[in-house]
C-alpha cells in the first residue's frame, strides 16, 4: 500500500485513492486535497467498482457530499476537528444511522430507517468524518462466510470467487478495494477480525465495554463488540481514539478513562515477553498460514522480544462455552421474529438460529461459569506475557458458498473452522487485533492475530506497527 510521508505534492487519483486515512488526514489538514474532491472521486470509483464485490448496500452519495462540503468549509476556516475531519469512510449495516436505512443484511429490515444514531455514529460525526455509505454484511451478522445476505454474498476483491470472512464482510471488502479510508465493523465471534484476515486490513475487536454498543443491533449482548477497520496500524489507533468511551446509553459500557491509542507506536520492544500457544493449538492450520506466522514471531523475536511458550487454558472447553452462549442469547433474541418472518429468513441463518431452541439453562449458566474461570486463567498468563499471538484463522479464504472443509482427515463444516482461533477471545472480552503478515501462494492475504489483557489496546498496536514495518 503506498504511504508518502513527505511532499505530499501527488494529487491524482490514482494515488490519493490509495492512500491510507493518516496520510490523506495530512493532506487535507494542509489544505493539499479537498475533501470534496476526495469523496466525489471515492463514490464515482465505487458506482464503476462495486458491482465486482458487492461490498454496499446503500450508497449515501448526496449526504456525503454535503457533508464533505462542510468539512471543506470548516477547515478552510481553520476549524479543525481532528485527524477524521474530512475523511471518507463507511459504516457497517447493523449500526443505527439517523434517516438512513439500516438492513442488518436481511430482508426483513429492508425498509428500516432508525430515528436516531447508534452512539459510535454521533463520535464519528463530531470528529468530522464522512459517511459514504452503509456496508453488505451477513444476515443480522449471524455467520463467519460473509456470504448470507439479502443483498447478495460479497466478494473478496483478491479473488472474486472467495468468500471475504464475515459477518463485517462487506467493511473488509470496501477498505480492500479502496472504496473508504476506514470502517466500522462489530464483532461477536470474530466477525471484525475474519474479514480483516482474509482481505488483508486491519481489524480491532477492543475490550468489551471499551467502545459503546449503543445503537448497534444485537446479536449476543455479552459478546457483542464494535470497533475499527483500516488500512493501516496507525489508522485503526487513530479511529480508536474516537469511538472509545463510556456510555450511559450503553449497560455494558465501563467506565474507565481511555487514552491515546497511537501513543506507543513506533516504540521498541525490546524485552518484551510474546507467549505463544504450546501442545496441539496448530493443529489443523494450514500450511502456508503457519509459516507465515512463524516468519511473524521471528520478526518480533529479532526486534528484541523474547518468545514464551505459553499454557493457555482449555480451548476446546471455552470454545464450546462461547458457543452455547452465543447460540442462545441470539436464538432469545430472534425467537418471535424467526416465527412471525419466517419466510423471510436466509435458509442457513434461520437453521442455525434453531440450533439453540432446545438448549437448557443449565447449559448456559455452565458456559458463564466456564467464561469467569477463562478470564482468570488468561489473567495469570498476562503477569508472564505482554501480549498473546495466533494466527487470526486456521485456513485460508474458501469459496463462497463452500461450507464442508477437510481438516485432521475429517469433514467439518466451516463455521466450526472460521471463528476457532477468534470466538474464545470475546467469551473473555480481552483486546484482540488481526493484521496481515503475508499472502498465499495465490495471493490470498493471511492475517495474524494479537490478543492483550483487558485494556491494553495501546500496547497491541504497539506490537502491531513493528510487524507492519517492512
Amino acid at each position: 500500500m503506498r504511504k508518502l510521508e513527505h511532499g505530499l505534492t501527488h494529487t491524482h487519483e490514482e494515488d490519493f485513492i490509495n492512500w491510507d486515512l493518516a496520510t490523506l488526514s495530512k493532506a487535507i489538514r494542509n489544505k493539499q486535497l479537498s475533501p470534496v474532491n476526495v469523496t466525489n472521486q471515492l463514490l464515482k470509483k465505487i458506482k464503476e467498482e462495486d458491482g465486482r464485490f458487492n461490498s454496499l448496500i446503500t450508497l449515501t452519495a448526496e449526504e456525503a457530499m454535503e457533508q464533505a462540503k462542510k468539512a471543506e468549509r470548516e477547515i478552510k476556516d481553520g476549524e479543525l476537528r481532528g485527524p477524521l475531519h474530512g475523511i471518507p469512510i463507511a459504516i457497517k449495516d447493523n449500526i443505527y444511522t439517523e434517516g438512513i436505512t439500516t438492513t442488518m443484511g436481511s430482508a426483513i429490515f429492508k425498509e428500516y430507517t432508525p430515528d436516531h444514531d447508534a452512539t459510535v455514529i454521533k463520535k464519528l460525526k463530531e470528529a468530522g468524518a464522512i459517511f459514504l455509505g452503509k456496508l453488505n454484511m451477513h444476515e443480522v451478522a449471524y455467520g463467519t462466510s460473509g456470504d448470507r445476505s439479502f443483498a447478495g454474498p460479497v466478494k473478496n476483491p483478491h479473488n472474486t470467487n472467495k468468500i471475504t470472512g464475515g459477518s463485517s464482510s462487506g467493511s473488509g471488502a470496501a477498505l480492500a478495494a479502496s472504496f473508504c479510508f476506514g470502517a466500522l465493523g462489530t464483532d461477536t465471534g470474530g466477525s471484525i477480525r475474519i474479514p480483516a484476515s482474509f482481505t488483508g486490513i486491519v481489524g480491532m475487536k477492543p475490550t468489551f465495554g471499551r467502545v459503546s454498543n449503543f445503537g448497534v443491533f444485537p446479536l449476543a449482548w455479552t459478546l457483542d463488540h464494535v470497533g475499527p477497520m483500516s488500512k493501516t496500524v496507525r489508522d485503526n489507533a487513530i479511529l480508536m481514539n474516537v469511538l472509545a468511551g463510556y456510555d450511559e446509553n450503553d449497560p455494558y459500557s465501563i467506565d474507565i478513562p481511555t487514552e491515546d491509542y497511537t501513543a506507543l507506536i513506533g516504540t521498541d520492544i525490546k524485552g518484551a515477553v510474546i507467549g505463544i500457544p504450546s501442545g496441539d493449538f496448530f493443529k489443523g492450520v494450514d500450511p502456508e498460514v503457519e509459516e507465515h506466522y512463524l516468519k511473524a514471531i521471528k520478526k518480533l523475536e529479532e526486534a528484541g522480544a523474547e518468545i514464551k511458550s505459553v499454557n493457555l487454558p482449555d480451548m476446546e472447553e471455552i470454545l464450546a462455552a462461547f458457543r452455547t452462549i452465543l447460540t442462545s442469547e441470539a436464538y432469545t433474541l430472534h425467537e418471535k421474529r424467526l416465527h412471525d418472518y419466517s419466510s423471510e429468513w436466509d435458509d442457513e441463518v434461520r437453521a442455525r438460529l434453531f440450533t439453540a431452541q432446545d438448549t437448557h439453562a443449565t447449559q448456559y449458566i455452565a458456559a458463564q461459569q466456564i467464561k469467569k474461570q477463562a478470564i482468570r486463567g488468561f489473567e495469570k498468563i498476562f503477569t508472564e506475557a505482554d501480549i498473546i499471538v495466533t494466527p487470526t484463522v486456521p485456513i485460508l479464504p474458501v469459496d463462497i458458498g463452500q461450507r464442508e472443509i477437510t481438516m485432521n482427515g475429517s469433514t467439518i463444516h466451516s463455521s466450526q473452522v472460521l471463528n476457532r482461533f477468534t470466538g474464545p477471545f470475546n467469551l473473555t472480552g480481552l483486546p484482540s487485533l488481526s493484521m496481515p503478515c503475508g499472502s498465499s501462494e495465490t495471493g490470498l492475504p493471511i492475517g495474524i492475530q494479537l490478543i492483550g489483557k483487558a485494556f491494553d489496546e495501546a500496547n497491541i498496536y504497539r506490537f502491531a506497527s513493528l510487524l507492519e514495518q517492512p
